[in-house]
């Protein structure tokens, strides 16, 4: 005979044989709250440690009729004979059983992408992206929001959503950023004199490592020149903190009518000489530590250049890569709305850098005429139809070409036969290579950012047009080694491991470690002439000098592109036409310049000729005097 169950003792087990009911329909196992967890479905009813497995609950709520139908029938159950009692728990746990396997199945794999925490005194489930819950990806583990497709169907609706994508995109650019606690290498300076500016920078600007490595590679380069005249801290003080910083917003809309919306940078450095003059960088890993060196050591080259000029830089954070014309070209207008009133040939025109060619610049341009009103100059780097000098892309890369052949010629060798490695495989480095094989050397390697490309045929001029057709069509590397067996390419690895003579690094900064350098002094390599900025850490600097290998600095070998620019805004003014054989020769005759002016500068501080320090450190000392000088005349301005 059934006992009557009071009212409180009957409320307060149906509460218990709820929570009960649907941790046995579910099995979810969870961690602590706040942490990112994948949610996934228990090991089932057999599982010992069930009983142990904490479960996120929210406040009660009061049981839907079906669920106090169950939660009825479940205390009758209870108060059954044995017999019946175990007939009735076999049922429950066969269906329990499909109820797991069908969750197993459906909703394993859908909760990797979700973190559980408290909002308001109930748990929800949380995007581990973008940090929102919400109708359209928050998930009931306990309730029922339809089936499988309708769930799919939601968390992609959210995966597209604009606040998962901005999110997402924030995430990504965060994972390129160097971490704060990252330790800075500081070098070891002779002069507390030089050690004092560095620390300053440090106190100033703690997390823009880019920037304070480069600072500390020219500070090093010139000791001795302020150890000769204490007036020149002042002015390396001043130098060091930019004329002009711009950081704005921009926003753009895709061919789907979405916004997105990306970070500008235009880093105004130094004017003392002259307009400024430095590239546009599009590029994810983009951020304001990177614009500065970039301006920095645009600055010091275009001191250094034939060419009197002052040295800015900047970009975006935008990634081009898998975007229309369309697209790009509303991000360019975009991006130029912004910053159009700070340039001019008077003021600062931008130049071409990684993620940025002729048909970024073509836009911008058009951009920036439409706002200003009139046809005032060009951006250096656009087609020769509207623009200026017929080579103009291909002048760094063959400038980098020049001077190496310069350097060798010093050391009476050439660049025939010898063996070459180069890395990227972008304008410069595909220029590089083209140079090359008219110099009679061997180029046998190009790279991108999953692997290099290695042919021991080395390429030559057909090889080269069919590697612009791969990187045209947006394609891997690795399609080339199926047309050519005797070469292979290599995951997520670097060419400097390959046997060469002379190395030409041209894909980004700090692309040579301390591991690399060891590769590349291993490998027999005795001449390393910079296409990118500053592509060594200074442990591989260390690493280089110390093997005695010939450096090329970025500043002075690479001053090809700022030869170029000028050439093309004396073409538009003078109305000159240069041909390719006259504008080589002009190029040709500028790097001389450059090498002869850097061999002096070096010099005259007392670094020899066959010094492996000699070049860097007599370019950034040239280039300073210039600067220096500019700056005295001008008073403190």
């Amino acid at each position: 005979m059934l006992r009557p169950v009071s009212g409180v003792g009957m409320n307060s087990t149906m509460d218990d044989m709820n929570l009960i009911q649907q941790a046995q329909r579910h099995h979810l196992v969870a961690r602590e709250l706040g942490e990112e967890i994948d949610l996934e479905i228990g090991p089932g009813d057999d599982d010992p440690s069930f009983a142990n497995t904490p479960l996120i609950v929210g406040p009660p709520q009061e049981p839907s009729s079906e669920e106090h139908d169950e939660t009825k029938q479940m205390v009758m159950v209870s108060q059954l004979p044995s017999d019946d009692q175990d007939m009735s728990k076999m049922q429950q746990a066969k269906r329990k059983k499909k109820v797991v396997k069908r969750w197993r199945e459906e909703w394993a794999d859908t909760y990797k992408w979700a973190y559980v925490d408290v909002k308001e005194g109930t748990a929800r489930i949380f995007c581990s992206v973008c940090r929102e819950y919400g109708r359209k990806h928050r998930r009931n583990p306990y309730g029922n929001e339809g089936s499988r497709n309708m769930q799919m169907s939601a968390l992609e609706e959210h995966n597209n959503s604009l606040l998962h994508k901005e999110a997402l995109r924030l995430q990504m650019a965060s994972k390129d950023k160097i971490i704060v606690d990252k330790p800075i290498y500081v070098k070891a300076l002779m002069s507390k004199t030089a050690g004092s500016i560095v620390e300053a920078v440090l106190k100033r600007d703690p997390y823009e490592f880019e920037f304070i490595q480069s600072i500390q590679e020219a500070v090093h380069a010139l000791e001795r020149v302020i150890a000769k005249n204490s007036h020149y801290v002042n002015i390396m003080e001043r130098l060091l903190e930019p004329e002009r910083i711009f950081i704005f917003r921009v926003p753009w809309v895709d061919d789907r009518g979405e916004t997105h919306v990306n970070r500008g940078f235009r880093v105004q450095f130094n004017q003392a000489l002259g307009p400024c003059r430095g590239g546009i960088r599009f590029h994810p890993s983009m951020t304001l530590s990177i614009a500065k060196f970039l301006g920095f050591e645009q600055t010091l080259k275009n001191a250094l250049s034939p060419y009197k000029l002052g040295g800015a830089a900047g970009g975006s954070d935008f990634d081009p890569k898998g975007k229309s014309d369309n697209e790009i070209m509303r991000f360019c207008q975009s991006f130029m709305n912004e910053i159009y009133r700070y340039l001019g040939p008077d003021k600062d025109l931008p130049s071409e850098e990684m993620g940025v060619g002729t048909r970024e610049m073509g836009y911008l341009f058009g951009q920036y005429r439409r706002l200003a009103g009139h046809f005032q100059g060009s951006f250096t780097g656009p087609r020769i139809f509207w623009s200026g000098s017929s080579l103009r892309t291909e002048a760094t890369g063959y400038g980098l070409v020049f001077f190496a052949q310069l350097m060798l010629a010093d050391v009476n060798k050439e660049l025939k036969g010898l063996r070459c490695v180069v890395s990227g495989s972008g304008k410069i480095a595909m220029h590089v290579l083209e140079k090359l094989i008219a110099y009679g050397a061997l180029p046998i390697t190009v790279s991108d950012a999953k692997g290099y490309l290695v042919d021991e045929d080395g390429f030559d001029y057909v090889k080269i047009t069919f590697l612009r057709d791969i990187k045209a069509q947006q394609r891997s590397l690795r399609d080339y080694s199926k047309t050519y067996a005797r070469s292979k390419y290599y995951d997520e690895a670097k060419p400097w491991n390959e046997r060469c003579d002379v190395a030409f690094p041209c894909a980004s900064q700090n692309e040579i470690d301390q591991a690399d350098a060891i590769s590349l002094v291993n490998s027999g390599c005795r001449v390393l002439v910079e296409g990118s900025n500053m592509p060594c850490t200074p442990e591989a600097v260390d690493v280089l000098r110390k093997a005695n290998i010939l450096i090329a600095p970025a500043m002075a070998a690479g001053a090809g592109g700022v030869v170029a620019g000028e050439l093309e805004l004396n073409h538009e003014c003078n109305l000159m036409h240069w041909s390719p054989e006259d504008f080589e020769s002009k190029l040709q005759e500028a790097i001389k310049q450059t090498y002869q002016r850097a061999l002096k500068a070096a010099a005259d501080f007392g670094y020899q000729k066959e010094c492996p320090e000699a070049l860097v450190h007599g370019a950034v000392i040239s280039a300073f005097l210039s600067i220096a000088q500019a700056m005295t005349d001008q008073g403190c301005v």
